[in-house]
């Protein structure tokens, strides 16, 4: 095309050292020609039997120049010169015509953030898009009961303890596992801290002229040494309970706290004896929540967060030089776990007061002459852990993935801890694997399989994952699907999850069905299904770091028995047949469903063009934190105007709230607007929504010190919820209030919220910004 363009210039230019001889014939009306074009020097060729040479050795101050004489001397000539013309022309608006075809007609995508109509299903040329209604049934002809039951046996163990041989090996089948179904596979390898119970020696306590009693139990983390203080009942050890337990003007400094087991984890209960000013915490199944025997070891941890405690916000990667510093969530005081009888045995012996209205139990709190000594010796060892993974990698962005993830390790047995999820990891992995291969289903986007180690130490394998590629997963990784503790029981169904995600877990719900085909919607989420499902997502929940410390969307589900939690973990009890007991020995049946409630959603977000991420969620979930601190707010300057003057308003907080609603108000028109087929801009959107969850994680207080950053669903000060609390404080006049400390967070909230407004409206002439 250039080269016609550049002869027909010579052309019209008139060179006299060139020309171009056309013979132009077109298969036109029958007549068999064709089109030659061709470039000559003027001394090398001859046209019409005369030299060219004798026509270049003519005056040229004498003569028309050469090309004006040929071409320009017959009508014939000139009609090819204008057909030429005319059909490059031609060429040239039908190129055109085609690349920008596609855009002219163009369909309008339907809403990926707003619950809407489905965006109809259409290929494209980088990814042929398969049907939903086909996805979702080929998932459904993969996954059985009878083939997660044989799994399930396949990955049963007695023994594997994070760090230990029988870790090691059920590592090695996952890995196996992953590279038999075509997946690229690796593993990651990170030293961590754990605190294990003696070798030597033991954990003991003496209570009055009691006998001693040696625990085998233990709560890894503790602090070690020798207490010796007076008991004192404090119920589950809530904050609730010790403010009850204030209300009654009993002193508890120094005491040592007996303390049922339940409600909440083990780690907050010793946190929040510590804030007491207790010496030790004892923690007993009591027969009323328990019935897994008086003689029941337990065992956990108490660390006030996720990973290796002693790396906080860095990675445990081996012959790493860090400082020594510890996490702020470990405890200061002791910890141990005792027996249901060891419990029990102690209760009935105390005196004191009688217990508050409502706490079940014997009839004393204790009192001072009630002393126990209590002696822990945990042991601080190094050990070496394994992450295992597995990609199955998209067809047009790759290096964008969900990622699901299931704890490996256990105390004990750990079916319903361990075993499980493993068993639904490891088959989601060959049915998803197997629909790519054999039946051309070419997903978007990419899935990892992560089988983590050390869980029960609470999430440190996955905790020191997130932490050694926080740079990258924050910005690549877009969900995280939990598979702990999926089976439980078969009488309810709770999810814990990202308000980023109700909306598809609502879809999910609906289309996910038993055997009856019957959905899950039907059977558990009858009425308000957020209020009957949806429970606040817990710290010891393995999907918490990676929503509340790395900023990506997770959930976690699980069948239960919808009266309580399920009691066999945390002990060596944790067996199939226990299992089968809560469950009418429906373990496959239930695990196939959580297959594919976790399998759909996966599915989903790498399947459509959009994620289906809710945005509005987060706007009413602001606004009601926003107008809660409002009321506390007018309430403080009301009463305490001394603590609150005037000038400190809510505007700006109003404001930041305002600007996240329009910002989200105005990515939603955008993709109501955008063109699913163009790749780039669906990019574009949706690096705009995976920027939500991360810029709702505050950049202002330190990793180390708080690293559940997240001002709506982590912990710490900086949090909505630690503002309202801090506002209650100051509204009684509490000592430990601080107005000036309240004024800093309460700024520092305002300018985290406007932050993600200011990232949700995209480019930087789009902000909203009116603080």
């Amino acid at each position: 095309m250039d080269q016609a363009r550049t002869t027909i210039s010579k052309i019209f230019n008139g060179e006299p050292h060139s020309y171009t001889r056309f013979n132009l014939t077109q298969n036109m009306e029958g007549d068999n020609s064709q089109v030659e074009m061709k470039l000559s020097s003027d001394v090398d060729e001859e046209v019409g039997g005369n030299g060219v040479g004798d026509h270049l050795n003519h005056n040229n101050s004498n003569r028309k120049p050469y090309m004006a004489q040929k071409l320009g001397r017959t009508p014939k000539n000139l009609c090819f010169m204008a057909a030429a013309t005319f059909l490059i022309f031609i060429i040239g608006y039908l190129i055109g015509y085609l690349v920008h075809r596609n855009k002219d007609v163009a369909p309008i995508c339907a809403a990926s953030v707003l619950p809407a109509e489905e965006p109809v299903a259409r290929e494209t040329g980088a990814a042929p898009l398969m049907d939903w209604d086909d996805v979702k049934k080929l998932l459904a002809q993969k996954l059985t009961a009878s083939k997660l039951d044989s799994v399930f046996s396949d990955f049963s163990s007695t023994d594997h303890q994070a760090g230990s041989p029988g870790d090691e090996s059920l590592g090695n089948k996952v890995l196996n596992k992953f590279k038999e179904y075509g997946m690229q596979s690796w593993t990651d390898e990170h030293f961590v801290k754990v605190q294990n119970a003696p070798a030597s020696g033991s954990n003991k306590f003496v209570f009055k002229n009691n006998p001693e009693e040696r625990p085998s139990g233990f709560l890894s983390y503790s602090f070690t040494g020798k207490a010796t203080g007076a008991v004192l009942y404090a119920h589950y050890g809530r904050e609730s309970d010790f403010r009850m337990l204030r209300d009654k003007s009993i002193n508890m400094n120094g005491r040592v706290m007996l303390i049922r087991a339940g409600k909440i984890s083990f780690a907050e209960k010793v946190a929040n004896a510590a804030k007491m000013n207790a010496s030790a915490v004892l923690i007993y199944p009591d027969p009323i929540d328990y019935t897994i025997g008086e003689s029941t070891q337990m065992f956990g941890h108490v660390h006030l967060g996720s990973g290796d405690p002693y790396t906080p916000g860095f990675p445990s990667f081996n012959h790493t030089q860090f400082p020594p510093v510890q996490s702020s969530g470990l405890p200061k005081i002791l910890a141990q776990t005792i027996t249901q009888r060891m419990g029990t045995t102690i209760l009935r012996q105390l005196s004191g007061q009688n217990l508050p209205e409502g706490w079940e139990g014997f009839n004393r709190l204790g009192d001072e002459s009630d002393t126990i000594t209590l002696e822990v010796n945990n042991v601080l060892a190094e050990k070496k852990i394994h992450n295992v993974f597995g990609v199955i990698k998209g067809f047009v962005d790759a290096d964008r993935y969900v990622v699901i993830g299931a704890q490996r390790d256990s105390w004990g047995p750990g079916f319903a801890a361990s075993t499980v999820g493993t068993g639904v990891l490891v088959e989601l992995a060959r049915s998803i694997s197997d629909m790519v291969k054999n039946d051309g289903f070419k997903p978007r986007r990419s899935i990892v399989f992560a089988s983590w180690s050390a869980g029960e130490y609470g999430s440190v394998g996955a905790t020191e994952w997130l932490e050694g590629y926080l740079s990258s997963l924050s910005m690549k990784a877009f969900t995280y699907i939990d598979l702990d503790g999926i089976v439980t029981g078969q009488n309810a169904f709770k999810v814990a999850a990202s308000p980023l995600m109700y909306s598809l877990i609502e879809k999910t719900l609906k289309e996910v069905k038993s055997n009856k085909d019957v959905s899950l919607s039907s059977q558990f989420a009858k009425g308000n299904w957020e209020a009957n499902v949806l429970e606040p997502l817990k710290m010891e929940n393995a999907a918490y770091p990676f929503l509340a410390f790395s900023g990506i969307p997770s959930v976690s589900f699980r069948f239960t028995t919808g009266v309580s939690d399920y009691q066999y973990f945390g002990t060596l009890l944790d067996t199939r047949d226990k299992l089968n007991g809560v469950t009418s020995s429906q373990v496959p049946q239930l695990a196939e469903m959580a297959a594919k409630f976790a399998g759909h959603i996966a599915l989903r977000l790498v399947h459509d063009h959009l994620l289906q991420m809710d945005l509005r969620k987060y706007d009413s979930i602001i606004r009601l934190n926003v107008a809660q601190i409002n009321g506390k707010v007018n309430t403080v300057q009301r009463v305490q105007p001394q603590l609150l003057p005037k000038t400190l308003t809510v505007q700006w907080l109003n404001s930041a709230s305002g600007s996240y609603s329009r910002a989200s108000r105005s990515l939603a028109a955008d993709i109501l607007n955008s063109d699913l087929e163009d790749v780039e801009m669906c990019r574009i959107i949706n690096e705009r929504i995976m920027t939500v969850e991360r810029n709702f994680l505050s950049p202002y207080v330190s990793s180390r010190e708080s690293p559940f950053r997240h001002i709506l669903l982590g912990s710490g000060p900086h949090t909505l919820k630690a503002l309202s609390t801090h506002l209650d404080a100051l509204g009684t006049n509490n000592p430990e209030a601080d107005a000036d400390l309240f004024r800093n967070q309460f700024a520092l909230a305002t300018w985290t919220i406007q932050g993600c407004a200011n990232s949700l409206a995209g480019d930087i002439w789009s902000l909203d910004n009116q603080i």
